[in-house]
């Protein structure tokens, strides 16, 4: 549209905002965007509910409020529900305007969830709720992205195709070639600890080669393109799983890279055994199947939400094991009531059998041979299964908890990608 002013004002509820024309055409939000595309007032109106053409003041019908929270994640990239309002009642408005549940913070996408579960919207997509006039077309219409131009929308597209597989079909494709050169990858790590491996790794050094390069070199490049379509790149290096790739991809360089200079890596002594100690890091590409597999999704959710049941729990355990291996080491060998039990000598090696009892292992490499003993042994096994017993509750509440919310996630991406699939 050829706007008459270079300022273009938005009414929403009463309250203005200005913004330059060229702001609206690279509004984040698509029905403000698309504003800038319209060719006559007809168009206009079909966006929003009234248009002043003297004042170029566009007149939204919403909630106010709610547009100021949206405006925040505008400007800063988060977005959370207005205290008070129901999370429908702003979910409403999100999609009003363009944004999708995934926009908002993770503690605000358990809320929706919840709320959504609690009234039996389980599959709920943008085109099941309706707003006024004609907004169900428009919503139709956009997608399950809000609206970038250019450049940036082509890094937001890379970056969730590597960092959401169920975003897109290549999306999908790309998560499954990495599992297969992770399964790879793994198969190789394990094979070579095998006694016949240096053998078989002689007769066929030149496939073994090609087989490792080809896998560092997938994971070189997913890692390097991750980078560099991350929207923030120290929040990409902070993350653990980011480290580890680097981590477990580093030694194959430098070792390739001092078979060049003439030194081999089995002849650096200390520097060549942290080479191999960080190329087992490369088993820690196991976390990767996180990313496509919600049982390990799961599980890590319920780690991150229960680890203060975790500490406690491990509070329990030392607490426990301190008391219990004192008393061990005073009655088995401390006392000297006869024959001292050596396995006893010190605590350190009495917490060893502590453990095991109490989480009721009980190797019977180390056991009590006195009355006193054998008495504190079955006080151990009992406490430590009372100890272990209780922040179960809660761990078992969260799982269950994190379980429903990432498999209606995964119902919801289902459901996107098919509807994108349609059209």
């Amino acid at each position: 549209m050829k706007f008459g002013k270079s300022i273009c004002v938005l009414n929403v509820g009463g309250t203005r905002y200005a913004f330059t024309r060229e702001v609206i055409r690279d509004f984040p939000l698509r029905r403000v965007s698309r504003l800038h595309a319209c060719a006559t007032e007809k168009e206009v109106l079909e966006l929003c509910d009234d248009y002043d053409r003297d004042r170029n003041e566009f007149f939204f019908d919403r909630h106010a409020q709610a547009f100021v929270f949206i405006m925040l994640y505008v400007r800063s990239g988060k977005l959370r529900f207005i205290p008070g309002v129901c999370e429908l009642s702003f979910y409403t408005e999100m999609l009003y305007w363009g944004l999708e549940s995934a926009h908002l913070d993770s503690c605000c996408q358990k809320r929706l969830d919840d709320r959504m579960s609690e009234i039996g919207l389980d599959d709920l997509s943008e085109a099941d709720v309706v707003v006024s006039g004609d907004d169900s077309q428009s919503l139709a219409e956009q997608g399950p992205r809000s609206a970038l131009t250019g450049r940036a929308k082509w890094l937001e597209m890379m970056r969730k195709t590597f960092e959401e597989p169920n975003s897109s079909m290549a999306a999908q494709l790309l998560a499954s070639v990495s599992v297969i050169f992770v399964i790879v990858s793994m198969v190789m790590l394990c094979a070579s600890t095998l006694p016949d491996w240096d053998t078989a790794k002689r007769n066929t050094v030149e496939e073994h080669r090609i087989v490792e390069a080809v896998c560092i070199g997938w994971f070189t490049a997913e890692c390097i393109v991750r980078f560099l379509v991350a929207r923030s790149k120290w929040d990409f290096l902070r993350r653990p799983l980011n480290i580890i790739d680097v981590i477990a991809i580093t030694p194959y360089y430098v070792t390739m890279a001092l078979a060049r200079a003439g030194l081999p890596g089995a002849g650096l002594g200390v520097a060549g055994i942290i080479l191999r100690v960080l190329r087992m890091m490369r088993v820690f590409w196991l976390m990767k199947l996180a990313r496509h597999f919600l049982g390990l999704q799961t599980l890590g959710l319920t780690l991150k939400r229960c680890y203060r049941e975790m500490v406690m729990l491990m509070v329990f355990v030392f607490v426990a094991m301190a008391i219990y291996s004192a008393l061990a080491q005073l009655l088995e060998h401390g006392l000297d009531l006869g024959a001292r039990n050596n396995d006893y000598a010190s605590i350190p090696a009495a917490a060893w059998w502590v453990i095991i009892s109490m989480t009721t292992v009980g190797y019977g490499d180390v056991y009590p041979v006195t009355v006193g003993g054998r008495v504190l042994g079955g006080m151990c096994v009992v406490s430590g299964i009372v100890l272990l017993a209780l922040p179960i509750t809660f761990i078992y509440h969260s799982f269950v908890q994190c379980y429903n919310e990432l498999k209606l996630r995964s119902v919801r991406y289902a459901r996107s990608l098919s509807t994108s699939m349609l059209r």
